[in-house]
């Protein structure tokens, strides 16, 4: 039974003492939430949904995860090999490259493996037989924010790009995947990326028995019109008469989990600065590749203003500068929201920065402590 909704500092609070800070805080009541959502796209649309561990490899929430997915997308023989073992069902194997090493260890396990490139296909399609092969297609058009994450942009290695070449290989493919979007809350904009898909790559799709269409697909924002996302899924697998895809990542977890922090000091240059016992560079690292500030639930917009920054040495370490109610002291609580989607994954020691555990709170409200981490982790990654 799911238990009521408190906020994660009332969690945290709760909790003093018994947790050490800094630690990463996974909520299942509200990771439901959106998997939820994605159980209603497949009911509604037919659409199946394999969930990104190039976002997310957080294992112990994978039991409750793998009620509601299909199983896992990888981008690496590790990541495909974790799918495996910890997630199971369908595990999909793509890589930018694999090495011939990859293809051995794959080839017992994989249920579909996709190609990034011709080249590649070439070279181990025939090592595959028997296991369905995929490759991935760059149709031209994208929507992302930021041209870091763009698959279309400029001289893109992302997917092979020319029809003709793409058609002559056609008959040693059951499936095709095109991952195109990137944080993409906007149904108009994805409906016409993939109308352009069917326009511009309908003699292929007519051969294909699967379509996946990536991740990058915001449906669990609130206010997302759902109904037209299934509605739309739907329609383009009868136009095509093929199974679609999704690869949610951060969809799958977004608002599930937070960075719990303490201040450890406080500083004053100009702004009053406070210092906390986690790190932008260590434990949010996509927040300072696209210089955004990181979130904090229920924020203010009046009260007691400071800068809140990380304690390595990187003076550009700053997760924001935002209102509190209250003053701050050292000790204070500082949750992080948003604090799943590619950060456990990019986690790193910079600085010897202590690693933050990884906490689950369970449906039923039981808070469990599942990895913690010492000097000897931190030794045993270095030589």
């Amino acid at each position: 039974m799911i238990t009521a909704e408190k906020t994660i500092l009332e969690i945290a609070e709760e909790n003093r003492g018994k947790i050490q800070t800094p630690y990463y805080l996974i909520d299942e009541s509200r990771l439901v939430k959106n998997l939820e959502k994605i159980a209603r796209i497949k009911e509604r649309s037919g659409a199946k949904s394999v969930l990104a561990l190039k976002c997310f490899s957080t294992w112990s929430v994978f039991e409750l995860m793998k009620k509601y997915m299909d199983g896992t997308t990888s981008s690496s023989f590790f990541e495909a090999r974790l799918g495996h073992e910890k997630f199971g069902k369908e595990t999909h194997a793509y890589s930018v490259a694999f090495s011939d090493e990859d293809i051995a260890a794959l080839k017992p396990f994989a249920t579909k493996i996709i190609f990034n490139s011709l080249s590649q296909l070439k070279r181990f399609a025939s090592q595959m037989k028997g296991t369905p092969i995929g490759l991935r297609v760059n149709p031209g058009v994208s929507h992302s924010h930021f041209d870091l994450a763009d698959p279309a942009r400029k001289c893109s290695r992302l997917g092979a790009t020319d029809p003709k070449d793409i058609a002559e290989v056609s008959d040693q493919l059951s499936g095709v995947m095109f991952h195109c979007n990137c944080e993409n809350d906007s149904i108009e904009s994805f409906s016409a990326i993939l109308d352009h898909i069917a326009q511009n790559f309908a003699p292929l799709l007519k051969k294909m028995k699967w379509v996946s269409l990536g991740g990058g697909i915001f449906f669990t924002k609130e206010g997302y019109p759902l109904d037209a996302l299934c509605d739309k899924l739907k329609s383009f697998a009868k136009q095509f008469d093929v199974q679609v895809y999704l690869e949610p990542g951060e969809a799958a977890i977004t608002r599930s989990a937070y960075l719990v922090t303490s201040v450890l000091d406080i500083v004053r240059n100009d702004v009053d600065v406070a210092i906390v016992d986690a790190a932008v560079e260590t434990h949010m690292l996509d927040l300072l590749i696209y210089k955004t500030d990181a979130k904090i639930e229920h924020a203010q917009t009046k009260g007691h203003s400071y800068m809140v920054a990380g304690k390595t040495c990187l003076a550009g370490d700053i997760f924001g500068t935002y209102a509190f109610k209250d003053k701050l002291h050292v000790g204070s609580l500082i949750p992080f929201a948003d604090a799943a989607g590619y950060t456990m994954v990019k986690k790193n020691w910079f600085n010897g920065v202590a690693m933050p555990s990884i906490v689950v709170r369970r449906l039923d409200g039981r808070i469990e402590v599942v990895r913690t981490f010492d000097y000897e982790d931190y030794l045993s990654s270095l030589s």
